[in-house]
């Protein structure tokens, strides 16, 4: 065994720089272990976070019905915590340059966004001197770094002065020659038709009450009361109503439509309460199978949830139409509209939900089962997307087809097993009371699986209701279903509703001949160059 002291240097000098070695070779593992510390407390508040959202996605759609929240509100929920995360992050970049650095590299090779579409303005950062400090001779250019940023301007409010100057002559006196005022939509009223569209687009697109726009008017001096916005609305949709009347004709020329309908809630005066309306749903989406007529949906308002009304809602349609399993629709299964009857096709989707609803209670092995089979239509769906309808329907035929002909019997068998008042017993009754329906996309290649594209359109009035509570008045529930319509058609076809309704509303008040009312439309709106580039 050797004798570690033996190994010790005999010089005094040596022995100190030993030492020193020694310390800062133990001031470095300390400084390590402290920040491998630090790092593990970031993780582990990071992972609390993280854990926090898992959480609330699981209580979104697992927990008990009375303790589920809503997409919005889950939305609400992550944006939060995303943020706080965000908050950490940043924090720690600036107690790290290093770390800064790295993810700004990070940062700048994930981006994959272009922004050729947009102006740009350059902003050129030039050196405080051009002099070579070394010999005072001039500099010259050999090379530049680039970067881009996004940016955003304020909305900005300004006055617009129309000035038409008089011409005379000057031998005679009756020679006066002015140019016609440019019409308005609101003569002798404040706003131009691009304010108009603005308001009407915060208002049903971006969920703003005009007596918050009010607010946010009032930030810029710009004293605005509620009332007048109001007014401007009226206008507007008035305005739009004969783009909203040529939206429905094109949807109920259509072969084939989805339906659906959502509660809106419209104030009674008399009872100084709200009533129950509804905004029904007309929407066509033939993407799906390589159709070439454009997405569109349209709604209308109607002051109950009736047969009557859904009759109303298909008045001159003849068909397929789509919807979920809501009795009154039955009611239109061989009503004509333009000489042919209405054919219902149903939603699996809404089957889906019912069983999926047992399922998360837990303990429920016929409704996984169920679950496992409408998985496996989906999956053929999802790969035979954007076919034509022939091979959607030969595909079905040969894959689909055998599954759905094998669930119907095992859902009967399934009832008998199982309590007549249960969950799952009306989950099973659901999906038989509705079978015909339900197979019918099997044998036509421009039927989809569910009714899931109106389902996502209706959406939007919801978070409308949730800002604005309620509708005013029945007319006010009717310029909410216009707006509605040409704005919701605006992003199916991935138009800006702000810069269709501004360029629809000039036009129209500038006397657009209603024998070109489909160059107006949404789907044919061309964007205009820009330019300052």
């Amino acid at each position: 065994m050797v004798d570690q002291s033996e190994a010790l240097p005999r010089d005094i000098e040596a022995l100190h720089a030993l030492i020193r070695a020694e310390r800062s070779a133990l001031a470095s593992m300390i400084a390590a272990r402290d920040a491998a510390f630090a790092e593990r407390d970031q993780l582990a508040a990071r992972n609390a976070k993280l854990e926090h959202i898992l959480a609330e996605i699981r209580r979104a759609h697992f927990g008990r019905k009375s303790e589920r929240i809503s997409d919005d509100q889950l939305a609400l929920a992550l944006e939060d915590l995303e943020a706080a995360i965000a908050k950490d992050e940043a924090k720690d970049e600036k107690a790290d340059p290093a770390l800064k650095v790295a993810r700004a590299h990070k940062r700048r090779t994930s981006r994959v966004l272009k922004f050729d579409h947009l102006p740009y303005e350059e902003v050129v950062i030039e050196p405080e001197s051009k002099v070579c400090p070394c010999c005072g001779g001039a500099l010259h250019v050999i090379g530049e770094d680039t970067s881009r940023r996004l940016d955003k301007i304020p909305a900005k409010i300004r006055v617009i002065v129309t000035r038409r100057p008089k011409y005379a002559c000057r031998t005679c006196t009756d020679g006066v020659v002015q140019a016609p005022a440019p019409p308005r939509l609101i003569e002798g009223g404040l706003p131009t038709e691009a304010f108009v569209a603005d308001v009407i687009v915060s208002k049903y697109a971006d969920h703003q009450p005009l007596y918050r726009q009010s607010q946010i008017l009032a930030r810029h001096d710009v004293p605005i009361e509620r009332s007048t916005l109001a007014q401007w609305v009226g206008a507007g949709t008035a305005e739009l109503e004969a783009l909203y009347n040529h939206l429905v004709r094109s949807l109920k020329s259509s072969a084939k439509l989805f339906a659906d309908e959502t509660r809106c809630p419209v104030l009674d005066p008399g009872r100084g309460k709200t009533k129950s309306g509804y905004l029904w749903a007309i929407a066509r989406d033939d993407r799906p199978w390589g159709g070439t007529a454009p997405p569109a949906i349209a709604y209308s308002y109607a002051p109950g949830r009736g047969g009557e009304h859904a009759i109303a809602l298909v008045e001159g349609f003849a068909g397929i139409l789509q919807v979920d399993g809501y009795a009154v629709y039955k009611q239109l299964a061989g009503k004509v509209g333009l000489g042919n009857a209405v054919t219902l096709a149903f939603c699996w989707a809404h089957v889906r939900r019912k069983f999926y609803e047992v399922y998360v209670s837990g303990n429920a092995p016929i409704a996984t089962e169920a679950l496992v089979r409408i998985r496996k239509l989906y999956a053929i769906e999802a790969e035979i997307r954007g076919s034509a309808p022939e091979v959607r329907r030969t595909q079905r035929q040969a894959r689909s087809k055998p599954i759905v002909d094998a669930l119907k019997p095992w859902l009967e068998e399934s009832l008998a097993k199982i309590s007549k008042g249960s969950k799952l017993a009306d989950a099973i009754r659901y999906g038989l009371n509705h079978w015909d329906g339900l197979c019918r996309f099997l044998d036509d290649g421009h039927i989809e699986i569910d009714s899931n594209i109106v389902e996502r359109s209706i959406r939007p009035i919801a978070l409308t209701r949730k800002n604005a509570l309620f509708a005013g008045h029945d007319i006010g529930a009717e310029n909410w279903a216009i707006a509605a319509s040409l704005i919701e058609t605006c992003k199916l076809n991935n138009v800006d509703p702000l810069a269709w309704m501004t360029d629809a509303l000039t036009k129209l008040v500038n006397l657009w001949p209603a024998s070109r009312i489909e160059e107006l439309m949404p789907w044919a709106y061309v964007k205009p160059m820009q330019t300052g580039r």
